[in-house]
């Protein structure tokens, strides 16, 4: 008959960080294991029943369990496998009555921590426990320290702990002490909204007001009655006069996100704006003058578009005095553990739950990924999994399913093989010329070389392909640019 209940013995820190389980169908074996078990200084849970102890398992009652090969039902390695299914940071030591050197590397192949033969060796199981035991509380002393290093590098809700952010938060805090404007640039998801905020609030107006607007999720004419305001029956639905976000925020900040993706009639308003410091009402004759700091973010390249011909050089100009660059993620992997560990909380904290963190091969998998999403990519698996997931750890099945088919990471896709460098540079210049849409005297300034230079390196059958490119015969791939 299955039976479960806890020996109450005096344990010290490391031996109260684990809580064994004891699991054999032989009452008297189960009996002997326990007073063993307990006269070491640990609390054993008793169960003769595997079922049992994979619902133990499955809700964290248990971090180690020490199972008979032979049980009516489940034999020992089965539990093995089941029980590492549902807990692959599991401890399983393996006992025996019928010991095999071939038996025993079986059971470690499959995941065993130990293969113990009966009767059971008092010296080995003892060292076996504290060694596990160790190990936790080893681990829980990591989380706390780790914890204490979140609070440490923690820079106004963005965490980083890498050469290239650690530059970015000393940038910015240089820069806030100024009323300037400033332009963040980085790929999406890299989390330029979060410096704006924290530039906004370590700065001499952070008691003043924070306005934020989303330059491409609004048409021109909404954009401008957002951000200079609007009298009452300017046009069709303004029912009333409303000031704009720059009255809003007067003497504190505004920020512009994608800014990029604004018309050249709005940039020649913007730049109005930044000069006079003044703006005009849809549908007002009033000039009304404003101290605003503006922060702007972008996440395309502002030189490039000037050459295009779609951004104004002169506002252009204005902007990027005061310039900061935010890191890719996979320009800063050291920092991926950290904001795994930031996630988990803010999610433990949304969702109720205690995760402690990651599998090994999940966070290899993490690690090997090329995050195009950046870290609001990261942030949204790490929100997902702690929905799915229902033990301590997130596993590979927590993950979404494009991340646990995935192989290593790799910039060239499946088809990358070894290139000399005279191939990677002419693959390099197609790929630009395909950016600047075949643009010659474009590229050649992207690429910082003279015209007459990229001319000589397009003789050698360069200019079939760019024809074709050109004129749409062909298609020349542009590789994903994360910076």
């Amino acid at each position: 008959m299955a039976h479960a209940y806890l020996k109450p013995v005096q344990t010290g820190a490391a031996k109260s960080s684990l809580t064994p389980c004891i699991l054999d169908d032989d009452p008297a074996q189960l009996e002997m294991l326990a007073e063993l078990v307990s006269s070491m200084g640990y609390e054993p849970v008793l169960t003769s029943n595997p079922a049992e102890a994979l619902k133990l398992v499955q809700y964290g009652r248990c971090r180690l369990v020490l199972a008979d090969v032979h049980m009516p039902g489940m034999d020992g390695y089965q539990f093995l496998d089941q029980a590492l299914h549902c807990d692959p940071g599991l401890h399983v030591i393996i006992m025996t009555g019928e010991y095999t050197l071939d038996s025993a590397l079986e059971a470690v192949r499959r995941g065993a921590t130990d293969f113990l033969p009966k009767p059971i060796d008092r010296a080995r199981l003892k060292r076996t426990l504290d060694d596990v035991a160790a190990l936790y509380d080893q681990r829980r002393r990591v989380r706390e320290l780790e914890e204490q290093l979140l609070k440490d590098l923690e820079f106004h809700g963005i965490v980083g702990k890498s050469p290239v952010m650690l530059e970015v938060f000393d940038f910015a805090r240089k820069v806030a002490r100024h009323y300037t404007n400033v332009l963040l640039i980085g790929a999406t998801g890299t989390g330029k909204e979060l410096v704006a905020r924290a530039i906004h609030q370590i700065s001499p107006v952070s008691q003043q007001k924070l306005a934020v607007c989303n330059c491409s999720a609004l048409v021109d004419t909404l954009l401008e009655s957002q951000l200079f305001g609007h009298l009452r029956g300017s046009f069709t639905g303004a029912t009333d006069t409303r000031p704009g976000l720059f009255e809003f925020a007067n003497n504190g900040t505004v920020f512009l996100d994608e800014v990029g993706e604004t018309s050249l009639p709005m940039q020649a308003k913007l730049l109005r704006v930044i000069q006079n410091r003044e703006i005009q009402r849809v549908g007002s004759p009033e000039v009304r003058q404003i101290n605003v700091r503006l922060i702007a973010a972008t996440n395309r390249d502002l030189r490039a578009e000037v050459l295009a011909g779609r951004f104004r050089e002169d506002l252009y100009y204005r902007l990027c005095s005061i310039q900061i660059r935010l890191p890719s993620l996979t320009e800063r992997l050291e920092d991926i553990p950290l904001l795994v560990q930031f996630f988990l909380k803010k999610y433990n904290d949304a969702y109720g739950k205690t995760i402690s963190g990651l599998t090994r091969r999940a966070q290899a998998v993490l690690l090997q990924h090329a995050w195009p999403g950046n870290v609001r990519e990261l942030e949204n698996v790490i929100s997902s999994a702690c929905i799915t997931t229902g033990g301590d750890f997130i596993d590979l099945a927590d993950l979404p399913e494009g991340l646990q088919h995935r192989g290593p990471r790799n910039a060239d896709g499946d088809d990358w093989r070894p290139l000399s460098l005279e191939e990677m540079r002419k693959a390099h210049i197609h790929r630009i010329l395909d950016m600047c849409q075949g643009n010659r005297l474009r590229a050649a300034q992207v690429l910082g070389i003279g015209r007459t230079s990229l001319y000589r390196y397009l003789k050698d059958g360069s200019e079939e392909k760019l024809k074709a490119t050109k004129f749409g015969q062909a298609t020349v791939s542009a590789p994903i640019v994360l910076s």
